[in-house]
């Protein structure tokens, strides 16, 4: 039954290209928020592309064709110092403030970077 769930799940997250989420919801205009778009640090209950990829990266399908787009997509926002901004940081949500929001982040980067180490390498 289990195992079953986790298939249709990665069904479902298979069948849109992350990085343009139209993944179909009854309660909105087709869009996705923009807080998708928005990587950061501590994951709360905003989801963005790069959470969506981490899941199926676990589940072994980070080398599937129909995330092609979506890790381009993510390799496009690497800096030129090889890291990624924290842009959607929960400040003043959580008890401490982990990073500043529009800033190189080491934990958005330590994400991309193990997403990207098994989806490339």
């Amino acid at each position: 039954m289990v195992t079953r769930a986790i298939d249709a799940g990665v069904d479902f997250l298979l069948s849109r290209d992350p990085a343009v989420a139209d993944y179909p919801a009854a309660y909105s205009d087709g869009r996705p928020s923009a807080a998708w778009f928005k990587l950061g640090f501590p994951s709360g209950y905003v989801a963005d592309v790069l959470q969506n990829l981490d899941v199926l990266a676990e589940l072994g399908h980070a080398r599937d064709a129909r995330l092609a787009h979506a890790t381009e997509w993510l390799l496009e926002r690497q800096d030129a110092d090889g890291r990624w901004t924290n842009r959607y940081a929960y400040n003043r949500k959580t008890w401490v403030d982990f990073e500043r929001q529009g800033r190189p982040s080491k934990w958005v980067t330590l994400r991309a970077c193990r997403f990207l180490r098994t989806a490339v390498a």
